[in-house]
């Protein structure tokens, strides 16, 4: 292991879900991400099964983000063994406290798997106790000569590519890469000298809508779902997302470009996780900072109500058109938007705008394909509603702005490694680069890839 280093690849490729790396190098292990493979369901059979290496023996954690498919197996790690430290950006950490305690609280209610040894207080504190971090550009060096920082990356608060250097090596891991410009967020780093790339390719096949086409079809649905006194609904990713959406509803109803009209938050964890970011107003970009600076809380606007309450929430089928409703989740895989759409999908009245990547086998990417009737709760729904899909909402980068970052890497890049997408994406992606003659791959699962130093 002196003269090479190891990756395995054991989630998180051949689909988008399930972030899990193993780099090996100088005798230290060190994870990228351990996350939720996810389906239809939050979490499907995979999850139980045995990691494909001995948490025992991992020394170190490093978590590009806290969405769930990249953090929701750490409690399992813990319950099989590791005690190594973990490290991430500050904000990952808070929110991922928020995202392991929810995602615990709904696999408790998982009838055929005995979960409660493995997502419990004990073991998330356990992984809190051993989660420090680090500040974007701080080194972490380890008596071996690796070094590790993060560089931002722009896709949700607090994301960071894990950057490793070992001798005159460097070694990219980038998590998820924002649709930059986002509109909070700052940009994804630009990284100029990267050896080696394990890097996401969701979109890796296909481009999205120019930003101010995005958000001038947000704004015509809102005045369309006012003038037909319709129902607007919006499956949403409470992190990240729901607060894009709302920074950008905050602003349309602020300068009178959209009416004011009856708007539901109705997610407990988007409006927890909105909380994270108001105690992170330093990592958004120069210019949300300053809207915040001359007084305007940037995710609170007229028409808004926040409904913690599951009471709350089922009172909302009460309140008479026009309504949007904003709420989790945003592949429509569980959470309250799924009670919605059991209410609504039927009525042409409803509109339903889906504004990310959909899951193949969620109900979310059945509406997207042009589903006639679908199963919600065991019972059969016929699907009379509009579904809308605005693709710039995304929090990823598309095909086009994949291959800008990793050309600027190209005069000292030997290889890629293409992850985190679908099997058609990740292979499209590679030709476009190797049009630019830079050597990509997509890995199989459980492949492992041994590089001479």
């Amino acid at each position: 292991m002196k003269n090479q280093f190891k990756i395995g690849f054991y989630g998180g490729v051949e689909e988008v879900t399930g972030a899990n790396f193993l780099f090996e190098c100088a005798g230290v292990k060190t994870l990228i991400d351990c996350g939720l493979f996810q389906g239809f369901t939050l979490a499907d059979h995979r999850n139980w099964d045995p990691f494909p290496y001995d948490p025992k023996t991992i020394d170190y954690l490093f978590i590009t983000h806290a969405h769930v498919d990249h953090v929701g197996r750490i409690p399992k790690l813990i319950h099989e063994g590791f005690r190594g430290k973990i490290y991430s950006t500050p904000p990952t950490r808070d929110i991922a406290a928020v995202m392991l305690a929810d995602t615990a609280m709904i696999l408790s209610k998982d009838t055929k798997h005995n979960l409660s040894e493995i997502y419990n207080e004990e073991n998330i504190k356990k992984a809190l106790d051993a989660w420090l971090t680090i500040p974007y550009h701080n080194i972490l060096e380890l008596p071996c000569g690796l070094e590790f920082s993060f560089k931002e990356a722009g896709h949700v608060l607090g994301s960071g590519m894990v950057c490793i250097k070992y001798k005159d090596k460097k070694i990219v891991f980038t998590g998820d890469l924002g649709n930059s410009p986002s509109p909070i967020l700052r940009d994804t780093e630009d990284i100029i000298d990267a050896d080696y790339m394990v890097m996401e390719s969701v979109y890796g096949d296909r481009n999205h809508e120019d930003r101010k086409e995005r958000r001038g079809i947000l704004a015509k649905l809102i005045e369309e779902n006012f003038q037909k006194k319709g129902i607007l609904l919006i499956p949403s990713f409470s992190l990240e997302r729901t607060q894009e959406l709302l920074f950008e509803i905050n602003d349309l109803v602020e300068n009178d470009l959209v009416p004011t009209t009856q708007i539901f938050l109705d997610s407990p964890l988007a409006i927890e996780l909105t909380k994270v970011f108001k105690n992170y107003q330093a990592y958004f970009n120069k210019h949300t900072q300053f809207i915040i600076s001359a007084g305007d809380d940037i995710f609170n606007f007229p028409g808004l109500r926040q409904t913690l309450r599951t009471e709350d929430s089922k009172n909302i089928l009460n309140v008479p058109p026009p309504k949007i409703i904003i709420a989790g989740s945003g592949m429509s895989s569980g959470g309250r938007i799924v009670h919605h759409e059991k209410n609504y999908l039927a009525d042409p009245n409803t509109t339903v705008l889906l504004n990310g990547y959909q899951t193949p086998g969620t109900l979310g990417r059945k509406l997207e394909e042009g589903a006639e009737k679908v199963i919600i709760f065991k019972e059969e729904v016929a699907v009379r509603a509009k579904i809308v899909k605005i693709s710039g909402y995304s929090g990823h980068k598309d095909s086009d702005h994949l291959v800008e970052f990793v050309g600027k890497s190209k005069q000292t890049l030997k290889k890629v490694f293409l992850t985190m997408g679908e099997t058609k994406s990740a292979e499209f992606l590679a030709k476009r680069l190797a049009e630019k003659n830079i050597l990509a791959a997509a890995p199989k699962i459980g492949e492992v890839v041994n590089i001479d130093l």
